[in-house]
């Protein structure tokens, strides 16, 4: 019997034990991870009780919380609310959050962690709780001049300051309104919600750094060149063979310039020529020249492949090794399997344009009290060198080219009295099921001014260019115009 007892009592002790336990993770190892979680919503509920602190952009408050006459006693508000769909995101009680409001939300809300001697001083004084404000790095006149040229397609722009990484305007097309989402109204959020969810231009999909990838098309040539410019293996006087039609290595697939011709008269033609004109030859012939990782590293080391939080969580850009010669040739110049986001070819740009330094992009400059006393504070952060000074001085005089040359695919990037480097790009996506082949993707990348950046850009139009769109050639006016108006405004032209 005393046995009996000895084995229970050892039994009930364990189990206190792992109850113990248990109760010590929940409350205090993963409360900070269940309170955070979209799903509890108890913390949603008890979050209206407290005035979320507001999201601002050049000091301004572009969302913020009204009081209200109801039981949650505030209501979240964005103004002007398309404008900064991409960056805030929406709050909402039936559909959770998205965006800043989502990224930061434990400083919106007054629950983080530097926050707590604040909430302890508040329950003493008895002031009412409340929220911390985020500043973000948003130009608001770069936002809008971004917003106005973008009216009317589907895309994204990223604009970054080259020096620090910071995300100076970041717009997706079509977007949608977060006030749509963040009533008192149950049945009305859920109404509107399922409206923006079923409908085919997808909304709500954030195309700066998320959703379907993008082909970056000859935007990607900049990192084929960096590969061989780096390594030693070219320079922008190197020449290549300059036929109008390739063979591709092992296959009966052909490869051909944009122009269906060869990159201009001559039986050679430089590195530098073929990047002006944006030929596609000459590129996959340098690039077949070189290691097949050479380039996909390059590409690694600019961003691609890495997991980003800025602090919105960024899809990662893919580069993947190419199987052999033929996809090497395809690869280098933006097609094949490599995909990339807006963010990910600003990002190339501003490497280049800040001496082959690659900052970490940033969309929060600092967290403000209710008190407007700074919380914290967010410095600019190396993310990687992958060019030494030399090649991103070589490659921005090459861009240079493309834009100041006129019949340079880029130069209706030109701002008077500036100094610009850009590239286009253009990605073909294949055929329909009919046979008819699919809309082009169009791209611009580029950075103003050249000998003292203050701003690079990436445009993606999606389903821009090609037949359907009786376009042809190389770099269309569409993508190049917006980014032009987008540096325009950060440099006050």
């Amino acid at each position: 019997m005393n046995r009996q007892l000895k084995a229970l009592t050892r039994v009930v002790f364990a189990m206190f034990i792992v109850l113990f336990f248990a109760v010590t993770m929940i409350q205090f190892v993963s409360a900070d991870e269940l309170r955070a979680n979209e799903y509890n919503n108890r913390t949603l509920k008890n979050s209206y009780k407290v005035e979320r602190g507001s999201i601002l952009v050049d000091g301004d408050p572009v969302a913020f919380s009204t009081p209200t006459n109801d039981e949650y006693r505030f209501e979240r508000q964005y103004d002007p609310g398309a404008l900064y769909a991409p960056i805030t995101g929406y709050y909402s009680r039936q559909q959770g959050m998205t965006g800043l409001e989502s990224a930061m939300n434990e400083e919106l809300s007054g629950t983080s962690g530097s926050q707590f001697f604040t909430r302890i001083m508040r329950t003493i004084t008895g002031v009412k709780p409340q929220g911390s404000s985020v500043e973000t790095t948003i130009d608001a006149k770069a936002q809008e001049a971004a917003a106005a040229a973008m009216e009317g397609y589907e895309g994204a722009v990223v604009a970054l300051e080259p020096e620090t990484g910071r995300v100076l305007a970041m717009v997706s097309t079509p977007g949608f309104d977060p006030n749509q989402l963040s009533s008192n109204d149950d049945a009305e959020i859920i109404a509107n919600y399922r409206k923006l969810d079923a409908d085919e231009d997808r909304p709500l999909v954030n195309r700066a750094i998320a959703g379907d990838l993008y082909h970056p098309g000859s935007t990607y040539k900049l990192i084929t060149a960096a590969a061989a410019i780096e390594s030693g293996a070219a320079t922008p006087k190197t020449a290549f063979a300059n036929p109008s039609v390739l063979r591709l290595p092992g296959s009966t697939a052909e490869m051909r310039n944009w122009s269906l011709e060869a990159c201009g008269p001559g039986k050679t033609v430089t590195l530098q020529r073929a990047l002006v004109y944006s030929c596609n030859i000459p590129i996959a012939e340098m690039a077949m020249d070189l290691p097949r990782d050479a380039v996909p590293n390059m590409a690694k080391a600019f961003g691609f492949e890495h997991d980003l939080t800025i602090p919105l969580t960024v899809t990662p850009s893919e580069s993947p090794v190419p199987a052999d010669e033929a996809q090497v040739a395809i690869a280098s110049i933006g097609q094949l399997d490599v995909m990339a986001t807006p963010l990910q070819m600003a990002m190339v740009s501003a490497g280049i344009a800040n001496g082959g330094k690659v900052m970490k992009p940033q969309l929060v400059r600092q967290v403000i009290t209710s008190d407007l006393r700074v919380e914290e504070e967010f410095e600019p952060e190396l993310f990687s060198t992958p060019i030494s000074p030399a090649t991103a001085n070589t490659l921005a005089m090459m861009m240079e080219h493309v834009v100041d040359d006129a019949d340079g695919t880029g130069h209706l990037a030109a701002i008077d009295g500036v100094r610009v480097a850009g590239k286009t790009g253009t990605a073909e996506n294949g055929f329909e099921a009919d046979g008819t082949e699919r809309p082009y993707t169009l791209w611009f990348t580029g950075f103003a001014p050249v000998q003292n950046p203050k701003v690079a850009v990436a445009v993606v139009i999606a389903d821009g260019g090609g037949a359907a769109h009786e376009n042809s050639g190389s770099s269309y006016d569409l993508p190049t115009a917006v980014g032009k108006q987008v540096m325009e405004a950060v440099l006050k032209r």
